[in-house]
């Protein structure tokens, strides 16, 4: 039932991420861009440079700004990120408890130990 809720999970945001792909690629391409123009505002020593920067970084941080889906996109990526690191260990838990070795082993080591 643990692998059904994973299996849904994971499904729903792959399906999240794909349908996001292209913000999620806008909002690379223009935080690449804003960072660019950011590094030049701060660069440049001129007043007329400065404003020109200014207000180019403006309009790219409103681009940047349209992509916020995007959000969704990363949100999604992070819920298959987990998906997939909590995929045996819940099957790992159960299978130790069950295991009558293992068992034994924390056993015997008691033992030595007292």
């Amino acid at each position: 039932m643990k692998k059904f809720g994973l299996v849904v999970a994971g499904g729903i945001a792959a399906m999240v991420l794909i349908s996001n792909l292209g913000p999620l690629v806008g909002l690379a391409v223009s935080l690449l861009v804003l960072y660019f123009a950011v590094k030049q505002f701060l660069k440049t020593n001129s007043t007329a440079g400065k404003i020109g920067w200014g207000i180019a970084g403006f309009f790219i941080l409103m681009a940047t700004a349209s992509n916020v889906p995007a959000i969704l996109g990363i949100a999604a990526a992070y819920v298959l990120y987990l998906v997939y690191k909590n995929w045996d260990k819940r099957e790992k838990a159960v299978y130790e408890e069950n295991d009558p070795f293992v068992n034994f082993e924390k056993q015997w080591a008691q033992m030595k130990n007292n």
